[in-house]
């Protein structure tokens, strides 16, 4: 039954991955076609194809390699100074421009000449390229809100999980209490747990993270806690002392290793699946955006651990970098834990909705032969083209971007081996979820 689910998971990711993939290229084929560029081809994966129709102009398939997609336009670089577009130099660089150059012209037909992507003004390309990310981007914001706010996300709150016994500084080692120990407060109290504070001081509280930045707020004060006990109120009244304590990532989290004195009580909040407003929604679909730009940026710094963890024996961190067969893989096990159905749903489309956001962040990367490269070849000429206009100068005609195919395969280069590496890493030793 376990490899039964394991592999339903699998094939569930999978066709979100499918999906994901068809839902980019849509939005670069629906602009395109908006702008009257011609599209000979919408394709959903890699390698043979499987299935394809033609219909009007645009042959649509699907491939036998689920890792990518593409939409084949017509005339993605310009003609070289020369007005010719086929090779005509031996040299290997020169020889990947004209290559190129040629292959954006191979399918013209009679007729196309004002359907070709790089005639059309760089803001109309501009979209053309962004429209790609940035379907990602609204996928992946819908399932994030749509999960946020109708089943909820995992966090902490204001229920209490355990009750301390006594205070024991952070940073110390232990976790028994020792003769001579100070009761905690929570305990002096009288909190049990299950307890949930709903007012502290005299002021109403739902949230986890405000409640414990007004504990650590108030070193040595008295003041007076509201629980629901068994269906009913009981007022309790704790002396707050002032102890060394995990310092706070400002969100309620904790930061590893570092400490801070403050106001404490004494007890650890429990977990639960809890419904976010639509404004809560919003603001941790913004710091999933930040950790993600910060992830990006870092990818580099995880590059060695990732290696020791696919040829040696190094652990594979939470948070290494994960290709698709990894993420596969996770959802896969997503689908073998021991929860009830409706909480494996709601994880498998957070892992989809992440896959998302993370081709979004990643397409936007100003290099070729990624979106966010065309993008910025297109505002270049469109600088370009403003600056020349101020100085009265000739127009200087359309961003050869064909002139940066060597730096674009350079960059494949080093995306394939990386590629390859965290399929290593994922086979080998994966990330797991628990």
């Amino acid at each position: 039954m376990t490899t039964l689910m394991m592999i339903l998971g699998i094939v569930v990711f999978a066709v979100g991955l499918l999906f994901s993939i068809a839902w980019h290229e849509l939005g670069h084929l629906s602009t395109a076609k908006l702008f009257g560029i011609r599209v000979p081809q919408y394709m959903v994966g890699f390698g043979p194809t499987i299935f394809s129709r033609k219909k009007g102009d645009t042959e649509y398939g699907v491939k036998a390699i689920p890792l990518g997609g593409y939409i084949r336009m017509i005339g993605m670089f310009p003609p070289g100074p020369d007005g010719r577009i086929e090779a005509r130099s031996t040299s290997p660089w020169r020889g990947m421009i004209e290559d190129a150059r040629a292959q954006s012209f191979e399918e013209l037909l009679p007729g196309d000449e004002d359907r070709l992507f790089y005639k059309r003004k760089p803001w109309k390309r501009v979209i053309v390229m962004f429209a790609g990310p940035f379907m990602n981007l609204i996928l992946a914001v819908a399932i994030f809100l749509g999960v946020m706010m109708s089943f909820g996300v995992q966090t902490q709150t204001t229920t209490v999980g355990k009750v301390s016994d006594c205070v024991i500084e952070q940073s110390e080692s232990r976790s028994e209490c020792q003769k001579g120990d100070t009761a905690a407060p929570a305990k002096a109290a009288g909190l049990q747990g299950g307890d949930k504070i709903v007012a502290f001081d005299g002021e109403k509280v739902t949230d986890w993270s405000a409640l414990q930045a007004d504990i650590r707020a108030n070193p040595g004060k008295d003041v007076a806690l509201t629980v629901e006990r068994d269906g009913k109120r009981v007022d309790l009244s704790a002396h707050l002392i002032r102890n060394q304590v995990s310092k706070t990532d400002g969100d309620g989290g904790y930061v590893e290793g570092k400490y801070v004195y403050a106001g404490f009580l004494g007890f650890t909040p429990a977990s639960g699946i809890v419904q976010q407003s639509f404004g809560q929604s919003v603001d941790r679909m913004g710091d999933m955006m930040q950790n993600g730009v910060e992830s990006l940026i870092a990818l580099p710094s995880k590059i060695p651990a990732l290696w020791d963890a696919a040829f040696s024996d190094g652990e594979r961190e939470a948070d290494s970098p994960m290709g698709v067969v990894g993420a596969a893989r996770v959802g896969g096990e997503v689908f073998t834990l021991d929860i009830p159905p409706e909480n494996q749903i709601a994880m498998m489309l957070f892992l989809v909705a992440g896959f998302n956001l993370s081709l979004f962040l990643f397409n936007m990367l100003p290099l070729l032969p990624l979106d966010g490269g065309h993008i910025a070849g297109a505002l270049w000429e469109s600088l370009r083209r403003a600056a020349a206009k101020v100085l009265r100068r000739p127009d200087p005609g359309p961003f050869d971007v064909a002139k940066l195919m060597p730096v674009a395969y350079v960059v494949a280069g080093i995306f394939i081996c990386f590629t390859i590496l965290v399929l290593i890493a994922d086979v080998v030793n994966p990330v797991r979820i628990s």
